[in-house]
Formats: structure tokens, sequence, C-alpha cells
């Protein structure tokens, strides 16, 4: 139906003047929520981009010069758009784009503006209530009498993922930057008193205060934020160890618990942007959104998180997010049926990102953790980690721990803890390489499916990880010949992929568009027993979709990519 009604108001967009119907899903009364795209930058100063980010672009081999996505929107156009009487309420140079509240009237001059692109409503919807499964769980007082690193009440999440190992080693998260996209931080619990927290934002009320505001928040709101903290980083021995307890933290507060509740997206791309600058190596978001779109939307290329953690994974980011906990809901029988059920939701559906499924203490798939695959047929999840009975910290308490937490959301911060401990450990991977790893040592590596993805992770494994020597985990082998999955992805300009022959064998390698027009050729001809690696360079093509296709012998493996300049 949303492609139908597309169809149908094209024809008035392209003639200037903007419909109803085409604005309607995002109606507020007698105005419509709307993020209005410029074609291009022009007059456009720099944003702040810290010397912390730009050491980590160049250590994942991108530019560290100024780009179209360092550049603020243009001054002009954000003067032009608040002369009509209109606020703007959120702002994202990666999408070149505002969002504002206002009339239709308003926006119909908007769209007659040479320097406006395009015109698409954000979406109102009922916030399903069911983020994080709490059971009644046991509720713990600390002993203050624990030995250093005694995991307490977190040992079996801690040791599932065999992190236990990598902190006796030294590997505690130390120089790694995480960023934290969630709902609020109360950080007075003692399990917080050695968490280094950088920097703070809240974004749906513009200040930097992340706990609950009188008058302007929902009494709940701080709690899940504040939970997936505690998961990830909190540290009270003898009662909760996060696998990252020595990493240092942005923490920004993106997500209105309200039951009715706009869309939030926007204030999650703007929180990306904000973590990339000051130099966040892992964004991890226990967030997923799926109740405006449809099982059609979740291809990678779609919805504005996806975009957005795409992005942010070209600029040498590491992105974690939970899968979502509507597995146990059948999918619908039409897949662009909205709202999405079953499968995993956005961002979880990006292509470079690592989407989190749960797991119970023994390894048992969690019946809520969302399913794969992505609509466009890729392996999702990812990996998974305990998200059934996790430990966290029972917020509004000195020290007291709560095992209530349950969902993808408590997943989520283990694995982001556990890619933390693996950058910690292993200082020149790129944030490709460090997925890389982590799939390629999960628990089902070899054959991974739509329920587990890659299986569960271990950071031990991971870190012990061999590129030069390790076996190249391959989505599909061709008679004894291996591809890996291509990295970074998206890419700017350099996309690489290994290859890995057990035989002579004729290979040919090629770049082709969605056309299926062949755009280089990297390789054609007959292959010893070896292993190496291929790159594409894109610096001369559009920004978008590409495919690597590889043929041995009358056999066809395809892999799509994306580059983004």
């Amino acid at each position: 139906m949303k492609k139908i009604v597309l169809i149908i108001i094209l024809p008035a967009i392209l003639l200037g003047k903007l419909s109803d119907i085409y604005l309607k899903p995002g109606k507020r009364g007698n105005n419509y929520r709307v993020w209005i795209y410029f074609n291009d930058k022009e007059s456009s100063s720099l944003a702040f981009i810290s010397d912390r980010a730009l050491q980590r672009r160049k250590k994942n081999k991108i530019s560290s010069k100024a780009d179209w996505y360092d550049k603020d929107i243009s001054s002009i156009y954000l003067k032009a758009i608040k002369n009509l009487g209109i606020h703007i309420k959120s702002k994202s140079r990666w999408l070149n784009a505002v969002s504002v509240e206002t009339s239709i009237d308003k926006l119909n001059i908007i769209i007659n503006y040479d320097f406006v692109k395009k015109i698409e409503p954000v979406y109102r919807y009922i916030k399903k209530k069911e983020v994080l499964y709490k059971d009644k769980g046991a509720v713990f007082k600390n002993n203050s009498e624990s030995r250093d690193l005694d995991y307490g009440y977190s040992q079996t999440q801690i040791e599932q993922i065999n992190a236990h190992t990598a902190h006796q080693g030294g590997y505690l998260g130390q120089g790694v930057r995480v960023l934290l996209l969630d709902t609020g931080y109360l950080l007075e619990h003692s399990a917080f008193d050695s968490l280094y927290v950088i920097d703070q934002y809240d974004f749906i009320n513009d200040d930097s205060i992340t706990y609950n505001e009188i008058g302007q928040d929902n009494s709940q709101q701080i709690n899940h934020g504040t939970a997936m903290l505690s998961i990830i980083g909190g540290y009270l021995p003898g009662g909760i160890i996060g696998p990252a307890f020595k990493s240092e933290y942005l923490l920004a507060k993106t997500e209105d618990v309200s039951d009715e509740s706009q869309l939030e997206e926007d204030n999650y791309v703007e929180a990306l942007e904000w973590g990339e600058a000051l130099g966040a190596d892992i964004s991890s978001s226990s967030l997923g959104y799926l109740d405006w779109y449809s099982y059609c939307d979740m291809d990678g290329n779609t919805a504005i998180t996806t975009i957005g953690v795409d992005i942010a994974s070209s600029l040498g980011m590491l992105c974690v997010t939970s899968a979502g906990n509507w597995g146990s809901s059948p999918p619908n029988e039409d897949p662009c049926q909205i709202p999405l059920e079953h499968y995993i939701s956005a961002p979880a559906d990006a292509d470079s990102v690592i989407s989190v499924g749960a797991v119970n203490s023994s390894g048992e798939i969690a019946y809520f953790s969302s399913r794969g695959p992505s609509y466009d047929g890729r392996v999702k999840p990812e990996v998974c980690a305990m998200g059934v009975g996790v430990v966290g910290v029972q917020v509004g308490s000195q020290d007291n721990i709560s095992t209530i937490y349950s969902g993808t959301s408590a997943s989520c911060p283990l694995v982001s803890g556990a890619a933390a401990i693996i950058m910690s450990a292993r200082p020149d991977w790129t944030a490709m390489q460090v997925r890389h790893a982590i799939l390629s040592t999960a628990s089902i590596n070899s054959s991974p499916d739509t329920v587990k993805g890659y299986g569960i992770v271990n950071v031990m494994d991971a870190i012990n990880f061999e590129f030069a020597t390790s076996s190249i985990s391959s989505i599909e082998p061709i008679d004894k010949f291996y591809i890996s999955n291509a990295y970074p992805n998206p890419f700017n300009p350099v996309v690489f992929i290994n290859l890995e022959s057990h035989a002579r064998v004729a290979v040919k390698v090629e770049i082709i568009d969605l056309v299926g027009k062949t755009v280089s050729v990297l390789q054609n001809g007959d292959t010893e027993i070896s292993k190496y690696s291929l790159s594409w360079d894109g610096s001369k093509q559009a920004s978008g979709i590409y495919f690597i296709r590889v043929l041995v012998k009358d056999k066809w493996y395809l892999q799509k990519i994306t580059l983004l300049k």
C-alpha cells in the first residue's frame, strides 16, 4: 500500500505541490512533521571534527580530509526555512536535511525552492510497550567484601562470551570510546563510580542533561538507558562487572519512552553524527524501529537510522544494535504490510552493522528474538549473546543489582562490550576487521542461519583470529573456493575482499552495477592454491549500490556493496 500511495502522489510533487495524502503519515494536528532534504551544501562551513575522529578514520583507511559529510547544512538554506516562521526540530549534515513541523501551505512554498531536493513525512506511531521484558527476578545487595574481578551475579553473561578470559589478559576495553544511544542515564549507582564519561547530550530536550528533568520527562525515562549502561560498563565487584568497564563513554539521550511518541530516528542520526565527530569507535544501540516499516523496508537502504548507521560505518565506526524482540509474532502474509512483525527491525538491517539476537544462559535462542534474514537475503542477526535474565543495576538504588532484564536490548551491550575488548587488544585493526573477527569466530560461524546468525560471540577467539592464516568464513563456499564478506561496507573509496583457493581453478571477479553492467574486472584467470586479497577503488564512480560477482567454473557468487561519498 505504501508504494501505491507514492506512485499516486509523485506527479503532484513533480509539479511543485505536495499532496495531503503524501504528508498524512506525519500529521500533527493541523501541522505536519517532515524531513526537508537539500540539493547541495552551498557556502557551507565545516563542522567540528575532533582529532580523535580523524585518527580513527585514518586507521580505518578513510581520508582524513574534510569531505561532504563534514560540511554543515548551508546557513543560507536554514535561514530561508526560518524566515517562514518555521522552527527546525533537528538537523543532519550527513543527510543534508532538517526535520520540521509546519503547515502544508508553508511546505508547498518550500517544495518550490530551487535548493530543496525532496520532502518526506516523519511517521507518527503508538509505541509498542514491549521494548524490554522484565521478569520478577531477585534483587540482590552487593557484597562489599567481594574480591577484585568477582563478577558476582553477572558471571554467567560474561563467561558465555568468554570476556572473563580477555579480562585476565588485561583487555578491559581501555583506549576505546563507546557511544550509547538510549533513553537516558542516572549515574548515582556505585557501579558507575569509576565510569569514564567523556560527554553526554539530550537530543530530545536539546540540552546536556541526560537524567530525568522535571516537567520534561516521563518518570521511567532513565530506566532502560541506565540498565544498558550498567550491562556494558558497570563495575561493582561482587555485584556486576561489564565487559568494557575501562572504556570511555559518550551518552546520548535519543529515545522518548512515552506511549505516544513521535519518531525518534532523527534524534538517533543526530546522535550518531555527534558521537562520530567526538571520536567514538563503537556505537551501541538497544533501540529498534518497526512500527512504521514493513519487512520490505528491511533492505539495508530505506530506514533513516539504517542510512545513518551505514554512513557512520563508512567513517570508521563499528555500529552494534539490537535485532528486536518480535520473533514470537508470525510474519505478515504480505511482506510489505505495516507494521513489521517477526523480523529484525531498523537499523539492524544495515549492511555493516552487527545486529544482536538473544539467547538464554544455555545458549538456546530466546523465543522473542527477532529473526532474519534481511529482506534482500543477508544473514541476520549477525551474532548472539545472553538476553534472558541478564544482570544490570537496579535503577534508583545505590548498590542493588537486579536480574530482571531480558530482551535483545540486554544482549546488545554485551556484544558492544565484547567489541570494545577486541579493539583494546587489537588497536591496529579496523572496525570492519573487528566485525569480521567477531563473525568468523562465533559459535556457528561455518553454518550461519537466520535465527542465531553466526552464533554466540567468543571474545578470546576473536582476539586470536589471524586474518593471514585462518580459513576465511564465507557465506557460500564454491568448489573449495572461499570468499569473505567485503570490508568496509559501506566504503569510500576502497573496498577489500579476501579469497582462498584450495584447488587450481578458473576464477573471474568483477564489479557490476545495479543494471548488471560490468564496472571493473578484478581478476580473470586460473588461481593457484593460495590466499590473497583484492581491492576496488570506486573513487571515479557515483555513490550507490554495486555488486561483487565471482564466477567459479559454472557457479556464481554475488555480494552487495555500497559506495557512500
